[in-house]
């Protein structure tokens, strides 16, 4: 019997295969090109979205023909410019204008008067000949160009 020799074991190491490094730097990278097109396609997409703007109005029906449209203002407020209705689809005869406004009938609104550059937050304008059940819409021009539905309703 020998004493102190010991038994070599010889494994076999395969070297062929690409190191975790070199792995978790290939992964890394995959997933920030497939960051990127993702973002790249997102955000092209949001690129076509308006702003909206803030602004109401309220209506209320003080007898059986007539409608009143308040604007009251919002966010927003300073940069309208127009605000247009139609009554059942069809466009309303505006008899008078509201303070700081003049009455527009080829755009079916009213506008400031110079030299004011915004509607006046509770300017208020009478429909008249609404019948019952109407659906009124308040359409309302902003200084950007863009226009914008500030009321839909039926009364």
């Amino acid at each position: 019997m020998l004493i102190g020799v010991k038994k070599m074991v010889f494994t076999k190491k395969n070297e062929e295969a690409v190191s975790p490094v070199i792995g978790v730097i290939l992964m890394v990278a995959i997933t920030v090109i497939l960051a990127a097109v993702i973002a790249a396609f997102v955000f092209g997409m949001a690129g076509n979205i308006q702003k909206s703007h803030t602004v109401a109005a309220t209506v209320s029906r003080p007898d059986a023909s007539d409608v009143i449209v308040t604007y009251q203002g919002g966010q927003d407020a300073a940069t309208l410019i127009g605000v247009n209705f139609t009554v059942g689809g069809l466009a309303p005869t505006l008899v008078t204008p509201p303070a700081g406004c003049t009455l527009t009938s080829a755009k079916n609104g009213y506008f400031p008067t110079a030299p004011a550059v915004s509607i006046p937050v509770g300017a208020s304008v009478n429909i008249p000949g609404a019948p019952t059940n109407s659906h009124i819409i308040v359409t309302g021009t902003f200084t950007d160009g863009t226009t914008q539905v500030i009321l839909d309703t039926t009364l």
